[in-house]
């Protein structure tokens, strides 16, 4: 069988997969143009594919065009850049849970960078300037978590773990390790109204786009923190913005954002209350290895003609 590696980095991943399998026959590109004529030339059967250079200009139309491939296996957690598929024709799979860990601990540090005051520390210290401060804790206080997957439950586990009192948000309510209580959709704003810290996890959906309007931040508790690593249309930029104006929430950790790269000139970059990062929070040292071998361990899968792990419906985007 051929496999077609498309990341810009594929040196640092080919000795796994040629450990790992070394009778399947590989190819690379390195770049999005190139991926139309290689996936011509090559007529792989099995796709492993990376967002290495964000969403504009991802050669997905060449990708469900190519009449050899039967799997389009992601080399991250998100999977909207190529919806909608025919699940009929393309198997698409992901690597979710792969960094859920690095991302839990993202959402934590966001709340904890409020929580302790660390902004008003820091600019004591370059001050030189010795006065009484506080901190909070936030144990006994209420986190609510929009979407329960690999992230929201490694957050759920953090959270607990610090004695705070979860609440989560999925499409299909189930009890759910390290959540008190799991409330469908329909009552996001019920559970807005309780939340003082707002971690939202979500894949991005039809359902899920636009989902933080102004009416959910009317509903989010006052004084709120919100902690975003899901994806850039989840939450209303225009109305994040004048939730953050008018103090309805106190602070927001940002890792995604409608348009990526955030525009220089967005009102965001200057706001003392905001953190902004550049799609960073599933990024660690290592994690396209722990990728690979993910993958590889479905590619076993494959090659018997046993069931896949993480394939994705694209209908509900996970």
């Amino acid at each position: 069988m051929k496999l077609l590696v498309h990341y810009d980095k594929a040196e640092s991943i080919l000795d796994i997969l040629r450990r790992r399998h070394p009778a399947v026959s590989l190819a690379c590109c390195t770049d999005y143009a190139s991926l139309p004529e290689a996936l011509v030339r090559e007529l792989p059967e099995v796709l492993f594919t990376v967002r290495f250079a964000g969403t504009p200009g991802f050669p997905r139309a060449a990708i469900l065009a190519s009449s050899s491939l039967r799997w389009v296996s992601v080399g991250g957690s998100g999977t909207d850049h190529l919806a909608p598929w025919d699940p009929a024709r393309l198997t698409v799979t992901n690597a979710a849970g792969v960094a859920a860990d690095a991302m839990a601990q993202y959402v934590i540090g966001g709340i904890l960078h409020f929580t302790l005051g660390i902004a008003n520390f820091a600019r004591h210290q370059r001050e030189r300037v010795w006065t009484a401060g506080s901190v909070t804790t936030v144990t006994n206080h209420t986190i609510a978590i929009l979407g329960l997957g690999k992230t929201g439950q490694a957050v759920a586990k953090l959270a607990k773990a610090l004695g705070m009192q979860v609440l989560g948000v999925r499409a299909r309510p189930a009890p759910t390790a390290g959540v008190d209580r799991v409330e469908p959709i329909e009552r996001l704003h019920n559970v807005l109204r309780a939340a003082d810290y707002l971690a939202v996890c979500l894949p991005l959906t039809p359902a899920t786009r636009g989902l933080l309007d102004a009416a959910a931040f009317a509903a989010l508790k006052p004084g709120a923190i919100l902690v975003d690593v899901s994806r850039g249309g989840i939450v209303r930029q225009a109305a994040l913005l004048e939730a953050l104006r008018d103090g309805r929430i106190a602070g927001a950790v940002l890792d995604v954002f409608e348009t990526e790269p955030l525009q220089s000139d967005s009102p965001l970059w200057d706001m003392e209350n905001v953190i902004i990062t550049p799609h960073c929070s599933s990024v660690y040292e290592g994690w396209e290895r722990r990728a690979v071998e993910m993958f590889c361990g479905n590619l076993d899968r494959w090659r018997r003609g046993a069931p896949l792990e993480n394939i994705v419906d694209p209908a509900r985007g996970y």
